[in-house]
């Protein structure tokens, strides 16, 4: 089972953030082979990190709540709140293995297309070269879709926006992203 995890920090928290970055990394070391995306998100100034985006296969919902509340940032205190929704892979690949790869060509960007207006549920992907990653957010088994996740190369935040059609949803939030990870 796929699971999306987008974990947003707390206001002031850097600083211990950067403390337990080695902590983190290990943490999430352990789960290398099930990350199919991962990286922080930042304020408008490009540098400022205001989450974590982490996209893992995991057995099932008990062991996403575990992966997403264990991990040692969110225990220290670093995260306000986390975020965490089955997900589906509709791109059937990891962020490693996006054609455009980690640094080629425009920035990177999370959109979450959020409490969908109409419920007739998730949409392929659109056509494009740009999706690192897509897929439906999902209630715990399955069943119902809740919005979309995506992660988009693009040249700006509202052209990463345009991902998603506007009238499916209540809420669309773009951030920036980038690559995360040792591999």
């Amino acid at each position: 089972m796929e699971f999306f995890c987008y974990h947003r920090d707390r206001s002031d928290s850097l600083p211990l953030r950067e403390k337990l970055g080695e902590e983190h990394w290990s943490y999430m070391d352990l789960f290398t082979e099930q990350l199919i995306a991962r990286g922080p998100t930042f304020a408008a100034d490009g540098e400022t990190p205001t989450g974590s985006v982490h996209i893992v296969d995991l057995p099932d919902p008990a062991a996403a709540r575990a992966f997403a509340f264990d991990e040692p940032n969110y225990q220290a205190g670093v995260y306000r709140d986390v975020l965490l929704r089955r997900w589906r892979n509709l791109l059937g690949r990891t962020m490693w293995d996006f054609p455009g790869g980690s640094g080629s060509g425009g920035d990177r960007y999370l959109v979450l297309g959020l409490g969908p207006e109409r419920t007739d549920g998730p949409t392929e992907p659109p056509a494009g070269e740009d999706l690192i990653a897509y897929g439906p957010l999902l209630s715990d088994d399955g069943t119902a879709w809740l919005g979309t996740a995506a992660l988009v190369r693009a040249p700006d935040a509202a052209t990463a926006r345009a991902v998603l059609a506007p009238h499916r949803y209540a809420h669309v939030e773009v951030h920036a992203w980038e690559f995360g990870g040792r591999r």
